[in-house]
């Protein structure tokens, strides 16, 4: 009985220490992060920002040669959604300054090899192109970094749609852009139901995005009853289209399309109903032509073009508190203009999402130091559903995709009133 009043008293004492320590707290960072209000649990590592200094991550997009006219937007979509988000937990963010893809795979590669090596660096918004993604992403995954991208579509960095992944899909990587399997689908059924055409031809330029969204489009108006008459590529450096479309008109096809990029989609726009056998054939081109250098060209009017749905409206991004027409009115505010190309909604999303999930994944330490876990970023970004975005409702799958995955087509009918043309949506698609 004495034995049993003695542990008794022990037991007691050892529970007011214990009261006590809790009620005072500790100062080990163990302590701080034993709370357990955050996510992430080390296995990739973690970024220490101290007091003072600021949260990185990067904005990695095509902000020069042709295809700026899709990145810079990209950027200034980024830069805006980080002063708008405001500060994680009393530390100041920054993208520091814009690093570019140059829409390439040597580009995505050297600017990746950039930001790994800095390791403060959290996250990254980006690429502007799938090609560069594809070198890219590699060394961001890696790294235990994450990779967001407001304009990638190519399927081969995600998945299939059908639980198979992409070929160069990897952990960590993510988009709000949708998967161009669900564009090329758009593009078919508008072409054989809308128009009411049973025969195709495309081109695609060799890049995963252009080969991807081609082949989707093939692929989709067989499935429909159609037959592809001609699938060829040119190279991104040609100038000379004749050869390629002629042997593309040999047989007459009523519809060509082909999603390139400039300048090859100026020249094919410019050469083709001078060659013998497309006179009459409608040509359709898709995102990466939807920019003002390309729409602004005489040569593409009468053109469809396929693209994201961009009538936000009054969407509203739950991270920042800002509808798409209040950040479109500041856009243009800003730069004096609208924005030059369809996803700069898609990257200010993809940068408020990054933002919530490293506030998400960080704790403040004893020593007044930002914590954030990588791995605890990754989490809350594959956990994303339902999330409210300028684009739409955003929810990630299994293998990053985010997006929408809205589609429109709209017809081009004046090289002088581009913004008009943007607005005249002739075919939607919703899966």
């Amino acid at each position: 009985m004495k034995f049993s009043r003695k542990l008794m008293l022990l037991l007691a004492v050892l529970l007011s220490f214990s009261l006590v320590a809790a009620a005072c707290g500790d100062d080990d960072d163990t302590a701080d992060a034993g709370s357990g209000d955050y996510l992430g649990d080390g296995s990739l590592g973690t970024v220490v920002v101290e007091p003072g200094a600021q949260v990185q991550i990067r904005s990695l997009n095509a902000i020069s040669g042709d295809v700026a006219f899709l990145g810079v937007p990209n950027q200034r979509g980024v830069e805006a959604a980080v002063a708008d988000f405001g500060d994680i937990k009393g530390f100041e963010v920054t993208s520091g300054e814009g690093l570019d893809d140059l829409c390439s795979a040597e580009g995505g590669q050297a600017a990746a090899q950039q930001i790994v090596a800095d390791e403060q660096v959290v996250g990254v918004i980006g690429t502007s192109c799938s090609g560069a993604a594809a070198s890219a992403a590699p060394l961001i995954s890696d790294a235990g970094l994450v990779m967001i991208s407001g304009s990638n579509t190519s399927p081969a960095l995600t998945s299939d749609l059908a639980g198979t992944a992409g070929e160069t899909y990897r952990p960590g990587y993510y988009r709000t852009a949708h998967n161009d399997l669900y564009q090329g689908a758009a593009m078919a059924a508008f072409v054989y139901n809308d128009l009411g055409y049973s025969t195709a031809a495309a081109i695609h330029d060799g890049d995963p995005y252009t080969q991807g969204l081609a082949q989707a489009f093939a692929d989709a108006f067989e499935a429909l009853g159609g037959t592809v008459t001609g699938f060829t590529g040119v190279s991104k450096e040609d100038t000379d289209m004749v050869p390629v479309l002629t042997e593309v008109a040999a047989d007459s096809p009523e519809a060509l399309f082909f999603p390139i990029f400039q300048p090859a989609g100026d020249f094919i726009a410019d050469q083709a109903s001078g060659v013998a056998g497309l006179e009459s054939t409608q040509l359709l081109a898709a995102d990466g032509l939807l920019v003002d250098g390309f729409m602004g060209l005489p040569q593409s009017e009468g053109l469809f073009f396929s693209g994201p749905d961009v009538r936000f409206g009054e969407n509203l991004n739950e991270s920042t508190g800002k509808t798409a027409e209040e950040v479109l009115a500041e856009y243009e505010a800003a730069h004096g203009e609208p924005p030059s190309a369809a996803f700069w909604g898609h990257s200010y999303d993809a940068a408020a999402m990054l933002l919530d999930a490293i506030d998400a994944a960080s704790y403040v330490d004893g020593d007044g130091n930002l914590v954030i876990d990588r791995a605890g970023v990754r989490e809350a970004l594959n956990g994303v559903s339902g999330y409210s975005g300028l684009i739409g409702t955003i929810s990630c799958d299994d293998f990053g995709d985010c997006g929408s995955q809205k589609i429109t087509v709209i017809e081009h009918a004046s090289s002088g009133d581009i913004e008009a043309s943007k607005q005249a949506v002739v075919f939607e698609y919703a899966p």
